[in-house]
């Protein structure tokens, strides 16, 4: 079977990428750093034969050998990614080149998990894969949103010049089990609120909107692509083929709506706190999924309803309400 590595590997969506690759019977290596990720989201897999964990920052030279490579290595959430911009930034640059060179020295498939936040506050609703964002370039976020950017850009020119096997995927809100209960997105914060009955914040008025994908629809969307490959007629000279892909779910919903929805399965009385808007926050976001559904007969199948209570129940468990 072929070895894996996943870089963030002990991440939400790495520990879940994790499970997949173990189960259908990868040698997988984990690599992670713990700035974000936890030994908790992996520890079901430590003794397993086909799997093992290597701490390591990929800002540094990483020297392994595998045949695929997923790169989710870099901390997403605003709170996180804030809190040291410059390292934030460095990841998804200084560290996807650690990462191509890996890549290339093996001759490996290389998954770069990217961001639907390149498209940043978008003039363009819903998002296709062709819009090229609307990112503010010294605001707050980005450290985040242009070091993605980079990223994919660097992705790009590495195919182009060495003619890799290279896909991305752009990742739109994705929430589920192991998500970290601290780390500032909305579904952890409104679920964590209402469970400790205290009041929801929601910032603005509530009518901005996002699309939430549950993770083993997102982590079925990654596999299929990593497979992907395009026919003889569809192969660009430039090797850059297939691009860029969105994988989410383009159900979109106000954080009013999403408000509603975890009141409806956790209960209680908690009220709504407003909040101001963050800066450079979007006001919508929802995916256009047409090439996803086009190239990897995928579409999410969880709807929002069936992704909350899992999740809801691992937060229950979580803090022990």
């Amino acid at each position: 079977m072929p070895t894996a590595l996943v870089t963030g590997g002990a991440g939400f969506l790495g520990s879940h990428l994790c499970d997949r690759l173990v189960e259908r019977g990868d040698d997988v290596i984990c690599v992670d750093n713990f700035y974000t990720g936890s030994k908790r989201n992996i520890r079901h897999l430590i003794g397993n034969n086909n799997f093992e964990v290597v701490r390591h920052d990929i800002v540094h030279p990483l020297f392994l050998e595998a045949d695929v490579v997923y790169n989710l290595a870099c901390p997403a959430s605003p709170e996180a990614y804030q809190a040291n911009p410059i390292k934030t930034i460095k990841t998804s640059t200084v560290g996807m080149v650690n990462v191509l060179g890996l890549a290339k020295r093996c001759g490996a498939r290389l998954l770069h998990t990217s961001t639907s936040e390149v498209y940043g506050d978008p003039e363009v609703h819903p998002q296709t894969e062709d819009y090229w964002g609307h990112v503010n370039p010294i605001g707050p976020r980005s450290c985040y949103d242009e070091g993605k950017r980079v990223a994919e850009s660097l992705c790009v020119n590495y195919a182009r010049e060495h003619k890799m096997p290279i896909r991305m995927v752009r990742i739109f809100n994705t929430y589920g089990p192991r998500m970290d209960p601290n780390d500032g997105r909305v579904v952890s914060n409104f679920i964590c609120q209402a469970l400790r009955g205290e009041p929801l914040t929601v910032y603005g008025d509530g009518s901005q909107t996002r699309s939430f994908c549950f993770v083993s629809d997102l982590i079925e969307g990654i596999l299929r692509l990593t497979a992907y490959d395009p026919p003889a007629d569809e192969l660009k000279e430039d090797g850059a083929a297939p691009g860029p892909v969105n994988v989410g779910n383009p159900g979109e919903f106000t954080m009013l709506e999403l408000a509603e929805a975890v009141l409806k399965i956790v209960g209680g009385n908690s009220e709504l706190k407003h909040l101001p808007l963050p800066t450079d926050d979007p006001k919508k976001r929802r995916p256009d999924i047409t090439k996803a559904r086009r190239l990897l007969d995928w579409e999410p199948q969880v709807s929002l309803e069936e992704g909350l209570k899992p999740t809801v129940e691992f937060y229950r468990e979580r803090l022990g309400l």
